[in-house]
Protein backbone atom coordinates (compact mmCIF):
# COMPACT_ATOMS: atom_id res chain seq x y z
CA UNK A 1 0.00 0.00 0.00
CA UNK A 2 1.59 3.43 -1.12
CA UNK A 3 1.47 6.38 0.97
CA UNK A 4 -1.25 8.13 -0.96
CA UNK A 5 -3.65 5.42 -0.06
CA UNK A 6 -2.30 5.89 3.72
CA UNK A 7 -3.09 9.51 3.37
CA UNK A 8 -6.66 8.70 1.89
CA UNK A 9 -7.43 6.36 3.96
CA UNK A 10 -6.29 8.33 7.09
CA UNK A 11 -8.35 11.41 6.19
CA UNK A 12 -11.54 9.37 5.73
CA UNK A 13 -11.26 7.72 9.00
CA UNK A 14 -10.77 10.96 10.33
CA UNK A 15 -13.22 13.02 8.31
CA UNK A 16 -15.59 9.94 9.35
CA UNK A 17 -14.93 10.15 13.06
CA UNK A 18 -14.94 13.83 12.97
CA UNK A 19 -18.66 13.51 11.14
CA UNK A 20 -20.27 11.40 14.45
CA UNK A 21 -20.38 14.69 16.21
CA UNK A 22 -21.17 17.42 13.02
CA UNK A 23 -24.91 16.48 12.47
CA UNK A 24 -25.18 16.21 16.13
CA UNK A 25 -24.02 19.54 17.46
CA UNK A 26 -26.25 21.18 14.85
CA UNK A 27 -29.37 19.81 15.44
CA UNK A 28 -29.42 19.43 19.21
CA UNK A 29 -28.09 22.95 19.68
CA UNK A 30 -31.64 23.97 18.17
CA UNK A 31 -33.26 21.91 20.41
CA UNK A 32 -31.54 22.71 23.27
CA UNK A 33 -32.37 26.66 22.27
CA UNK A 34 -36.00 25.22 21.85
CA UNK A 35 -36.18 24.39 25.41
CA UNK A 36 -34.36 26.84 27.58
CA UNK A 37 -36.84 29.29 24.91
CA UNK A 38 -40.05 27.26 26.01
CA UNK A 39 -38.85 27.27 29.62
CA UNK A 40 -38.51 31.56 29.33
CA UNK A 41 -42.31 31.55 27.87
CA UNK A 42 -43.53 29.54 30.58
CA UNK A 43 -41.61 29.63 33.70
CA UNK A 44 -42.19 25.90 33.95
CA UNK A 45 -39.26 23.72 35.40
CA UNK A 46 -39.15 20.67 33.15
CA UNK A 47 -38.02 22.72 30.76
CA UNK A 48 -35.47 24.33 32.57
CA UNK A 49 -34.43 20.65 33.46
CA UNK A 50 -34.59 19.65 29.82
CA UNK A 51 -32.17 22.61 28.42
CA UNK A 52 -29.85 22.03 31.53
CA UNK A 53 -29.15 17.92 30.83
CA UNK A 54 -29.53 17.75 27.33
CA UNK A 55 -27.54 21.15 27.72
CA UNK A 56 -24.25 19.31 29.01
CA UNK A 57 -24.63 16.48 26.50
CA UNK A 58 -24.65 19.32 23.77
CA UNK A 59 -21.49 20.57 25.56
CA UNK A 60 -19.44 17.30 25.40
CA UNK A 61 -20.33 16.67 21.54
CA UNK A 62 -19.72 20.37 20.70
CA UNK A 63 -16.08 19.58 22.35
CA UNK A 64 -15.31 16.17 20.72
CA UNK A 65 -16.55 17.99 17.18
CA UNK A 66 -13.80 20.64 17.72
CA UNK A 67 -10.95 18.45 18.89
CA UNK A 68 -11.34 15.73 15.62
CA UNK A 69 -12.44 18.99 13.52
CA UNK A 70 -8.56 20.04 14.57
CA UNK A 71 -7.40 16.71 13.60
CA UNK A 72 -8.93 16.63 10.14
CA UNK A 73 -8.11 20.14 9.52
CA UNK A 74 -4.55 19.90 10.25
CA UNK A 75 -4.04 17.20 7.26
CA UNK A 76 -4.76 19.65 4.60
CA UNK A 77 -1.47 20.22 5.26
CA UNK A 78 0.12 17.17 6.48
CA UNK A 79 -0.90 14.87 3.69
CA UNK A 80 -2.33 17.28 1.06
CA UNK A 81 0.02 20.06 1.41
CA UNK A 82 0.15 20.50 -2.94
CA UNK A 83 -3.46 20.62 -2.80
CA UNK A 84 -3.26 23.24 -0.82
CA UNK A 85 -1.04 25.05 -2.17
CA UNK A 86 -3.07 24.48 -5.44
CA UNK A 87 -6.44 25.80 -4.12
CA UNK A 88 -5.32 27.83 -1.45
CA UNK A 89 -6.37 30.93 -2.66
CA UNK A 90 -10.61 29.43 -2.93
CA UNK A 91 -9.81 27.03 -0.31
CA UNK A 92 -8.71 28.42 2.63
CA UNK A 93 -10.65 31.66 2.35
CA UNK A 94 -13.48 29.71 2.82
CA UNK A 95 -12.15 28.18 5.94
CA UNK A 96 -10.79 31.31 7.45
CA UNK A 97 -14.43 32.96 7.34
CA UNK A 98 -15.25 30.06 9.04
CA UNK A 99 -12.41 29.83 12.05
CA UNK A 100 -13.33 33.75 12.52
CA UNK A 101 -16.49 34.18 12.28
CA UNK A 102 -18.45 31.18 13.14
CA UNK A 103 -16.42 29.33 15.01
CA UNK A 104 -15.20 32.11 17.33
CA UNK A 105 -19.01 33.25 17.95
CA UNK A 106 -20.10 29.97 18.94
CA UNK A 107 -17.23 29.40 21.39
CA UNK A 108 -17.98 33.06 22.86
CA UNK A 109 -21.32 32.79 23.48
CA UNK A 110 -21.31 28.98 24.39
CA UNK A 111 -18.60 29.93 27.40
CA UNK A 112 -21.31 32.81 27.71
CA UNK A 113 -24.17 30.44 28.02
CA UNK A 114 -22.16 27.86 30.38
CA UNK A 115 -21.28 30.49 32.82
CA UNK A 116 -24.02 32.86 33.08
CA UNK A 117 -27.00 30.66 35.02
CA UNK A 118 -26.69 32.74 37.60
CA UNK A 119 -25.27 36.15 35.94
CA UNK A 120 -27.51 37.15 32.98
CA UNK A 121 -31.16 37.12 32.91
CA UNK A 122 -33.26 34.18 31.36
CA UNK A 123 -33.69 36.13 28.17
CA UNK A 124 -30.05 37.11 27.31
CA UNK A 125 -28.98 33.71 28.40
CA UNK A 126 -31.44 32.01 25.90
CA UNK A 127 -30.47 34.33 23.38
CA UNK A 128 -26.77 33.07 23.66
CA UNK A 129 -27.71 29.51 23.23
CA UNK A 130 -30.03 30.75 20.37
CA UNK A 131 -26.46 32.85 19.14
CA UNK A 132 -24.43 29.56 19.48
CA UNK A 133 -27.08 27.51 17.36
CA UNK A 134 -27.04 29.81 14.44
CA UNK A 135 -23.53 30.31 15.03
CA UNK A 136 -22.40 26.68 14.50
CA UNK A 137 -24.90 26.09 11.45
CA UNK A 138 -23.45 29.25 9.61
CA UNK A 139 -19.76 27.56 10.74
CA UNK A 140 -21.57 24.68 8.55
CA UNK A 141 -21.79 26.53 5.57
CA UNK A 142 -18.61 28.05 5.06
CA UNK A 143 -17.53 24.16 5.49
CA UNK A 144 -20.13 22.84 3.05
CA UNK A 145 -19.01 25.65 0.73
CA UNK A 146 -15.85 24.61 0.43
CA UNK A 147 -16.74 20.89 -0.31
CA UNK A 148 -19.11 22.19 -1.79
CA UNK A 149 -16.96 23.91 -4.62
CA UNK A 150 -14.57 20.71 -4.75
CA UNK A 151 -17.72 18.70 -5.91
CA UNK A 152 -18.78 22.01 -8.40
CA UNK A 153 -15.36 24.04 -9.27
CA UNK A 154 -17.24 27.75 -9.52
CA UNK A 155 -15.69 31.37 -9.61
CA UNK A 156 -12.08 30.60 -10.10
CA UNK A 157 -9.58 30.95 -12.92
CA UNK A 158 -6.32 28.86 -13.68
CA UNK A 159 -3.71 31.72 -13.14
CA UNK A 160 0.45 30.67 -12.50
CA UNK A 161 -0.38 27.03 -12.05
CA UNK A 162 -2.80 27.34 -9.50
CA UNK A 163 -6.53 27.70 -8.81
CA UNK A 164 -6.99 31.44 -8.04
CA UNK A 165 -10.56 33.26 -6.58
CA UNK A 166 -12.28 35.04 -9.19
CA UNK A 167 -15.89 35.58 -8.63
CA UNK A 168 -16.55 35.12 -4.99
CA UNK A 169 -20.34 35.70 -5.04
CA UNK A 170 -19.91 32.37 -7.20
CA UNK A 171 -18.55 30.43 -5.21
CA UNK A 172 -21.11 31.15 -1.97
CA UNK A 173 -24.03 30.28 -4.34
CA UNK A 174 -22.78 27.02 -5.38
CA UNK A 175 -25.85 25.02 -6.15
CA UNK A 176 -24.26 21.77 -5.70
CA UNK A 177 -23.25 23.27 -1.94
CA UNK A 178 -26.65 24.58 -0.77
CA UNK A 179 -28.72 21.75 -2.00
CA UNK A 180 -25.13 19.75 0.69
CA UNK A 181 -26.14 21.94 3.08
CA UNK A 182 -29.88 21.79 3.39
CA UNK A 183 -29.79 17.46 3.14
CA UNK A 184 -27.14 17.94 5.90
CA UNK A 185 -29.11 20.25 8.42
CA UNK A 186 -32.55 18.33 8.05
CA UNK A 187 -30.32 14.95 8.43
CA UNK A 188 -28.72 16.79 11.66
CA UNK A 189 -32.24 17.43 13.01
CA UNK A 190 -32.42 13.49 12.61
CA UNK A 191 -29.95 12.65 14.31
CA UNK A 192 -30.39 15.31 17.22
CA UNK A 193 -34.08 13.68 17.10
CA UNK A 194 -33.13 10.34 17.07
CA UNK A 195 -30.07 11.11 19.72
CA UNK A 196 -33.13 12.58 22.07
CA UNK A 197 -35.51 9.94 22.17
CA UNK A 198 -32.64 6.93 22.26
CA UNK A 199 -31.88 8.24 25.68
CA UNK A 200 -35.25 9.44 26.95
CA UNK A 201 -36.11 5.21 25.77
CA UNK A 202 -33.46 4.52 28.04
CA UNK A 203 -34.71 6.37 30.71
CA UNK A 204 -38.41 5.47 30.33
CA UNK A 205 -37.58 1.80 29.93
CA UNK A 206 -36.01 1.97 33.28
CA UNK A 207 -38.91 4.62 34.68
CA UNK A 208 -36.17 7.36 35.73
CA UNK A 209 -37.68 10.20 35.45
CA UNK A 210 -40.75 9.32 33.37
CA UNK A 211 -42.47 12.82 33.13
CA UNK A 212 -39.36 14.45 32.05
CA UNK A 213 -38.14 11.73 29.56
CA UNK A 214 -41.57 11.76 28.20
CA UNK A 215 -41.36 15.00 27.27
CA UNK A 216 -38.20 14.87 25.95
CA UNK A 217 -39.03 11.90 23.74
CA UNK A 218 -42.40 13.44 22.51
CA UNK A 219 -40.05 16.48 21.54
CA UNK A 220 -37.77 14.25 19.70
CA UNK A 221 -40.33 12.20 18.07
CA UNK A 222 -41.92 15.30 16.47
CA UNK A 223 -38.86 16.70 15.16
CA UNK A 224 -38.01 13.37 13.78
CA UNK A 225 -41.35 13.32 11.83
CA UNK A 226 -41.20 16.53 10.44
CA UNK A 227 -37.70 15.94 9.50
CA UNK A 228 -37.53 12.58 8.19
CA UNK A 229 -39.89 13.90 5.51
CA UNK A 230 -37.82 17.05 5.10
CA UNK A 231 -34.32 14.61 4.06
CA UNK A 232 -35.98 12.43 1.93
CA UNK A 233 -37.35 15.18 -0.44
CA UNK A 234 -34.74 17.07 0.15
CA UNK A 235 -32.05 14.06 -0.44
CA UNK A 236 -33.93 13.48 -3.55
CA UNK A 237 -33.46 16.65 -5.11
CA UNK A 238 -30.15 17.08 -4.51
CA UNK A 239 -29.69 13.34 -6.14
CA UNK A 240 -31.03 15.04 -9.50
CA UNK A 241 -28.14 18.04 -8.49
CA UNK A 242 -25.59 14.79 -8.78
CA UNK A 243 -26.84 13.33 -11.88
CA UNK A 244 -26.99 16.77 -13.68
CA UNK A 245 -23.45 17.98 -12.14
CA UNK A 246 -21.73 14.98 -11.97
CA UNK A 247 -23.58 11.62 -13.69
CA UNK A 248 -20.37 9.83 -13.96
CA UNK A 249 -19.94 9.90 -9.97
CA UNK A 250 -24.12 8.63 -10.15
CA UNK A 251 -23.13 5.88 -11.76
CA UNK A 252 -20.26 4.96 -9.51
CA UNK A 253 -22.93 5.28 -6.22
CA UNK A 254 -25.08 3.03 -8.09
CA UNK A 255 -22.19 0.72 -9.69
CA UNK A 256 -23.89 1.23 -13.16
CA UNK A 257 -21.66 0.19 -16.08
CA UNK A 258 -24.01 0.16 -19.07
CA UNK A 259 -25.99 2.74 -20.92
CA UNK A 260 -29.62 2.26 -20.03
CA UNK A 261 -31.58 4.26 -23.06
CA UNK A 262 -35.03 3.33 -21.40
CA UNK A 263 -34.57 3.58 -17.57
CA UNK A 264 -32.09 2.15 -15.11
CA UNK A 265 -32.76 -0.13 -12.45
CA UNK A 266 -31.06 0.56 -8.67
CA UNK A 267 -29.52 -2.45 -6.98
CA UNK A 268 -29.78 -2.34 -3.52
CA UNK A 269 -27.09 -4.41 -2.86
CA UNK A 270 -24.27 -5.41 -5.78
CA UNK A 271 -20.14 -6.27 -5.78
CA UNK A 272 -18.14 -4.53 -8.73
CA UNK A 273 -15.70 -6.09 -10.42
CA UNK A 274 -13.75 -3.22 -11.58
CA UNK A 275 -11.37 -4.91 -13.34
CA UNK A 276 -14.18 -6.52 -15.49
CA UNK A 277 -16.31 -3.75 -16.10
CA UNK A 278 -19.29 -5.44 -14.44
CA UNK A 279 -20.81 -6.28 -11.23
CA UNK A 280 -20.45 -9.81 -10.34
CA UNK A 281 -23.38 -10.21 -7.98
CA UNK A 282 -26.47 -7.82 -8.54
CA UNK A 283 -29.28 -7.88 -5.54
CA UNK A 284 -32.78 -6.91 -5.63
CA UNK A 285 -32.61 -4.73 -8.53
CA UNK A 286 -35.80 -2.42 -9.22
CA UNK A 287 -36.58 -1.48 -12.49
CA UNK A 288 -36.55 2.16 -13.70
CA UNK A 289 -35.82 3.41 -10.14
CA UNK A 290 -32.46 5.09 -10.77
CA UNK A 291 -34.14 7.04 -13.61
CA UNK A 292 -36.82 8.15 -11.00
CA UNK A 293 -34.38 9.61 -8.77
CA UNK A 294 -32.56 11.29 -11.24
CA UNK A 295 -34.88 12.36 -13.51
CA UNK A 296 -38.37 11.71 -11.92
CA UNK A 297 -39.07 9.48 -14.92
CA UNK A 298 -38.82 5.81 -14.90
CA UNK A 299 -37.72 5.86 -18.43
CA UNK A 300 -35.52 8.59 -18.66
CA UNK A 301 -31.95 7.19 -19.77
CA UNK A 302 -29.16 7.28 -17.80
CA UNK A 303 -25.17 6.85 -18.94
CA UNK A 304 -23.21 3.72 -17.36
CA UNK A 305 -19.55 4.02 -16.39
CA UNK A 306 -18.54 2.63 -19.62
CA UNK A 307 -19.16 5.59 -21.56
CA UNK A 308 -16.31 7.55 -19.54
CA UNK A 309 -12.39 6.76 -19.80
CA UNK A 310 -11.01 4.57 -17.21
CA UNK A 311 -8.92 7.66 -15.88
CA UNK A 312 -11.83 10.06 -15.42
CA UNK A 313 -14.13 7.47 -13.39
CA UNK A 314 -14.28 7.33 -9.44
CA UNK A 315 -13.35 4.43 -7.56
CA UNK A 316 -16.65 2.66 -8.16
CA UNK A 317 -16.67 -0.41 -5.29
CA UNK A 318 -15.51 2.28 -2.51
CA UNK A 319 -18.24 4.96 -3.75
CA UNK A 320 -20.97 2.03 -3.85
CA UNK A 321 -20.50 0.54 -0.52
CA UNK A 322 -19.96 4.23 1.25
CA UNK A 323 -23.34 5.54 -0.16
CA UNK A 324 -25.22 2.19 0.80
CA UNK A 325 -23.33 1.92 4.46
CA UNK A 326 -24.17 5.68 4.90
Amino acid sequence: MDVLMLSRLQFAMATMFHFIFVPLTLGLSIMVAVMETMYVRTKKDIYLRMTKFWGKLFVINFVLGIVTGITLEFQFGTNWSRYSEYVGDIFGSLLAIEATVAFFMESTFLAAWIFGWKKLSPKMHAACIWIVAIASNISAVWIILANGWMQNPVGYVIRNGRAELDNFFEVITNPFAWGQFFHNGFAAFMVASFFVMGVSAYHLLRKNEVEFFSKSFKMGLIVAFIFSILVAAQGHHHAQTVAKMQPEKLAAMEALWDDHPDGAPMYLLAIPDEKNEKNSVEFLGLPGALSFLAFNDFDAPVKGLKSWPKEERPPVTITFLAFRIM
